[in-house]
């Protein structure tokens, strides 16, 4: 699939730099069984959750691929993309969270959707956590990789190793969601013509999803 770098007029999300553009009061589920069912988010700057209409553009993007995966959400934040996973069709989610009093939010908001025998929530560095090697279940991956932008640049080398350890680990037909910023190139991924990338201001978003033939391993 050739690579589609198409311009969207998308909407800003919170950030650092943009504090007042996520609402404190918390964030909704916004598409399947859980539609319409409110997260916690005491608007930490750290986490910086996906707008909303920026979590339904990817998830129209996905479609019905979500169905029967397992969600890996690797910088979870309060959980709403492999909660929103769930919402859609995912069988079970895998929530990495390194920030203590985040992954206990995390774990409020599994509980708030009473979906506590389908999530394990991980209290850890995501870095950690794969060089463990974890076992996974068989079904293929919807794996979300939503960092603070700045990994991409000040960790830029563990991130690109993970991601293509990731790429080249993960079943036939598992999906890949990575968002970052301007400052990473999507280039650097394996395939890098396999990527759609679209634009979100600050955010770029690329989905990648991993047909028979796989992805190379990592250099």
């Amino acid at each position: 699939m050739a690579q589609k770098r198409r311009q969207r007029s998308g909407e800003r999300r919170g950030g650092r730099a943009h504090p007042k553009s996520v609402d404190p009061a918390g964030i909704r589920i916004i598409g399947g069984q859980f539609r319409g069912r409110k997260l916690q988010y005491a608007g930490d700057l750290r986490v910086r959750p996906m707008k909303d209409r920026t979590r339904e553009a990817v998830f129209n993007l996905v479609g019905p691929a979500v169905r029967g995966k397992h969600a890996i959400d690797l910088f979870a934040g309060t959980g709403v993309l492999a909660l929103e996973a769930l919402s859609r069709g995912a069988l079970r989610a895998t929530l990495i969270e390194q920030h203590f009093p985040t992954a206990a939010v995390v774990r409020r908001n599994v509980a708030t959707l009473e979906a506590d025998n389908r999530c394990q929530v991980i209290s850890g560095s995501v870095f950690a956590w794969w060089k463990r090697r974890p076992e996974m279940a068989i079904e293929p991956w919807l794996v979300f990789c939503s960092p603070p932008y700045a990994f991409f640049v000040e960790r830029r080398e563990q991130m690109l190793a993970i991601l293509g350890q990731l790429l080249a680990a993960g079943p036939e037909e598992s999906v890949f969601v990575v968002e970052s910023d301007e400052r990473f190139d999507f280039a650097e991924l394996p395939d890098p013509e396999g990527w759609d990338v679209r634009e979100y201001p600050p955010a770029r978003v690329g989905i990648y999803f991993k047909s028979a033939g796989g992805v190379p391993p990592p250099s």
